[in-house]
């Protein structure tokens, strides 16, 4: 038999190297990622090659019971096994029955309302790093008994060693049991559990299968993405062609599983011994009805006397699944087993290669991390002639049946098609267990310990995300945003370090707009106290933008009415709106109706439409009413907002650079591995840039100007305060204009105003620059940034800004939509 990591070893020069059992349980194949470029594909999990189910089980209980001779009848009562989404949820469960009396819990990239997060942590070499842990009973993990980690392999040991260190933080243990198919560290990597064990005070134990160590040559990560791309290029790796038939093909047949009542689907809130007796009880007569639908007389299909049958799982959905098809193997049918998946892989058709076809459809469980492609592997061409698609109830959706869903896929190509739904399981949430959520939430994080600026000029409600990696290069992170739906906020683009020559024009700049940035400030604080006599305003920080901003207003306050007004910041993301826990927080610490928002800047609007929805969905959902949607602006040149200093499109300094001039503090981040339903949003606090800070220069030569525009400020609002300040949206109308006008069709593609065209230069990958002419006094910066990028800058008249930046999908992947996500164009 060929071994299916010939094709790759020969390729790129990996050797698999150990233990002689492995080319049986492993073979090879090729993905495009930034990290590792080989994947190893185990022929016994029943992920991406299809294998008989008891065979998959099999590998599991044998673990499981390994686990139990190690600990010993009493440990093994008291250990709890945690399995890896997506890959290993069956694997942990079946170790977990083979253990006997543990309960068992895996992961979930599947956030659910209502459940608190137990924990939550990066598995560093995945496509997808975000793992939550949402224990149904909040005691599972709490326990000193030993906690039992399933993967399917053990690579590096950096996911194993990011859950024990999250976890031991929480709930502490003496004894941790490290279970995998295959253990492949390589010797560098071997030392780093003892020495990790050792800095717990922890006893780490490894269990495998079998183990050994993949040899890569120099070079091989940019190797094998070249042979992937060459070979996408030529056609191989893509969906499979649908096969002409001379019928048109069957509907799928959907049967209602009898699962009992109570029982969960699998291991995502957990799943107790007593839960596998009352399934064991209940397998036979499901996988009955499996093989009633399958027997079922077909109009376009001849009766097949023994069919080869495939049951499909659903991504994280293993073990229902699995199980179901083991039951079907012990009635006697011929039955393999295989899942979905997330995971982009390169399909060769080689019997040397692990991936001979692939499946490809739309995800179609409304997953938080957004909408993509989601995979079937070994499926097409593979002589089956049923396949039990299983899924649960929350991902039998329109999408599952659309026309390039998953079961049109599957009865392209395979003669039947059964689609078995399992009940989602709705874990049941104690309110009496549950505190008031504004309760739990922490105090705002305040410098020096959280940002560059004063305890008192700003509290930050935000988590503390800075031990996170979250950075990518623009094009990559573009990319996960546009290939996969990944949302914006879900990464942070790496900082930009600006030349000498650009913090030169940064100083002058901010020398020259000093005054007139102090008497925007002034207005608008004052026309907030205007509006508000005898009245005390919360100020509340758009974070990052406004957060300057939010800090001279008070300063302004304090210096010329002694007043110390509180200031906060907060998080608001395009597409997900404001955080509700932070508002939260502030209702109960404040008056809502005391609250005012604060923002840097207006460009077409956006922000400012995103909170007046957030703020109404939050009373429709909390009855939490009085918070003021309106927000305080410094520049409004899109004419979208009352309560503003200027409305004139000019150069603020504080849009010139990054996080050096917010504080060292990270644009928000909302990823639901890090952020619970009980978490503010998260940021970043970037200690090791102070050298470059300018933030608190920033604020100090505003400031210094207060005293020299204060009569110039009192006639401002006078005049404001007397005039019609309703929002015309004119900005919003240049913006549809110039998208027409410049072919775009898209006013989200369309970033108008100086604050916004700097934010497209760091952050994004732009087409070109549209500069009204004669505004070339604020715009050095951004014909400096457009020169380093290769940006061209067009002159143009009749702009009602200073500058417009523009991105075009057909140019660039950097474009996303008003929600955050791609924009594709049409």
């Amino acid at each position: 038999m060929v071994w299916t990591g010939t094709w790759v070893a020969e390729r790129l020069g990996v050797e698999l190297i150990g233990d002689e059992e492995l080319p049986a349980l492993l073979g090879l194949a090729l993905r495009r990622n930034p990290k590792r470029a080989h994947l190893l594909v185990s022929s016994v999990l029943g992920k991406h090659v299809p294998q008989r189910p008891s065979v998959v089980y099999g590998s599991g209980l044998d673990l499981g019971r390994r686990v139990r001779a190690l600990l010993g009848d009493e440990e093994a009562a008291r250990s709890v096994v945690l399995g890896y989404a997506e890959t290993a949820t069956a694997l942990g469960h079946a170790v977990a029955d083979g253990l006997g009396p543990a309960p068992y819990l895996h992961s979930t990239r599947r956030p659910v309302a209502g459940v608190a997060r137990a924990g939550g942590f990066e598995e560093s070499h995945s496509h997808a790093t975000s793992h939550l842990l949402l224990p149904e009973d909040p005691k599972l993990l709490a326990g000193d008994g030993p906690l039992v980690l399933v993967d399917d392999e053990f690579s590096t040991g950096n996911t194993v060693l990011n859950t024990v260190r999250a976890l031991h933080e929480r709930y502490p243990r003496d004894r941790y049991v490290v279970v995998a198919l295959v253990d492949m560290r390589s010797p560098a990597d071997l030392d780093r559990l003892d020495a990790f064990a050792s800095e717990i005070g922890a006893r780490v134990d490894l269990i495998a299968g079998a183990a050994g160590t993949v040899r890569l040559p120099e070079g091989v990560l940019e190797k094998g993405q070249a042979l992937v791309a060459e070979h996408e290029a030529a056609g191989s790796g893509v969906p499979v062609p649908v096969p002409v038939r001379p019928v048109e093909a069957p509907a799928p047949v959907r049967i209602e599983l009898r699962w009992p009542e109570g029982i969960p689907d699998g291991g995502r809130h957990g799943f107790t011994p007593e839960h596998r007796t009352a399934l064991e009880a209940a397998l036979p007569g499901m996988a009955a009805d499996i093989a009633e639908a399958l027997r079922a007389p077909s109009a376009t299909e001849p009766p097949v006397a023994k069919p080869r049958v495939l049951v499909l799982g659903f991504e994280e959905l293993m073990y229902a699944p699995l199980r179901l098809g083991t039951a079907l193997e012990d009635a006697g049918h011929d039955v393999r087993y295989s899942t979905t998946t997330r995971s982009p892989v390169l399909a060769v058709d080689d019997p040397g290669y692990a991936i001979r076809t692939r499946l490809v459809f739309p995800a179609h469980d409304d997953p938080a991390d957004g909408p993509g492609e989601r995979y079937a592997y070994n499926v097409a061409g593979a002589g089956f002639d049923a396949v039990v698609a299983v899924v649960d109830s929350t991902a039998d959706t329109p999408a599952l049946h659309a026309p390039d869903g998953l079961l049109a896929q599957l009865t392209a190509h395979v003669p039947r098609v059964v689609l078995a739904v399992v009940p989602s399981y709705t874990p049941q949430v104690s309110d009496s267990e549950a505190p008031e959520r504004s309760s739990m939430l922490p105090e705002p994080l305040r410098g020096p310990a959280f940002s560059s600026y004063a305890p008192e000029e700003v509290g930050w409600l935000l988590q503390d995300l800075s031990d996170v990696e979250l950075e990518a290069p623009t094009e990559e992170r573009e990319e996960a945003i546009q290939s996969g739906g990944a949302h914006y906020a879900e990464s942070l683009p790496v900082e930009y370090q600006p030349s000498a020559r650009y913090q030169e024009l940064f100083h002058t700049a901010l020398e020259g707009s000093a005054a007139r940035i102090a008497r925007a400030v002034g207005t608008v604080t004052e026309t907030v106290l205007a509006e508000r006599p005898g009245r005390a305003p919360v100020l509340v920080s758009l974070a990052r933008a406004g957060t300057p901003v939010g800090v001279l207003m008070r300063r302004w306050a304090q210096a010329r009415h002694g007043l110390d007004l509180p200031h906060y910041a907060v998080s608001i993301v395009r597409g997900r709106g404001i955080d509700a826990n932070a508002l939260r927080w502030l209702a109960a610490h404040h008056d809502p109706a005391d609250v005012v928002f604060v923002d840097g800047w207006t460009g077409k609007g956006a922000i400012t439409r995103e909170l007046a929805e957030a703020i109404r969905a939050f009373e429709a959902t909390e009855g939490i009413k009085g918070f003021d949607p309106e927000i305080a602006v410094l520049a409004d040149p899109g004419s979208c907002v009352r309560t503003y200093g200027t409305r004139e499109d000019f150069l603020i300094p504080s849009a010139c650079l990054n996080s050096t001039v917010s504080g060292l503090i990270s644009r928000t981040v909302l990823r639901a591995d890090l952020v619970g339903p009980d978490d503010f949003h998260g940021g970043k606090f970037y200690r090791e840039l102070a050298g470059a800070d300018v933030s608190n220069d920033f604020l100090d030569a505003v400031a210094a100007r207060f005293d020299e525009v204060t009569g110039t400020v009192d006639t401002d609002v006078k005049e404001l305060l007397a005039a019609d300040r309703t929002p015309t949206w004119e900005g919003w109308a240049a913006v549809e204009r110039i998208s027409e006008e410049y072919g775009i069709h898209d006013v989200n593609l369309v970033k108008p105003g100086v604050g916004e065209t700097t934010r497209v230069l760091l952050r994004r990958v732009p087409w070109k620059i549209l500069a009204k002419r004669g505004a070339d006094a604020d715009l050095a910066h951004v014909r400096l940034l457009a020169e380093q990028r290769g940006v061209p800058v067009e002159v143009v008249d009749e702009l009602p800004y200073s500058c417009v930046g523009l991105i075009h999908p057909q140019y660039t992947r950097g474009a996303t939509g008003a929600d955050g996500k791609a924009v594709v164009s049409q």
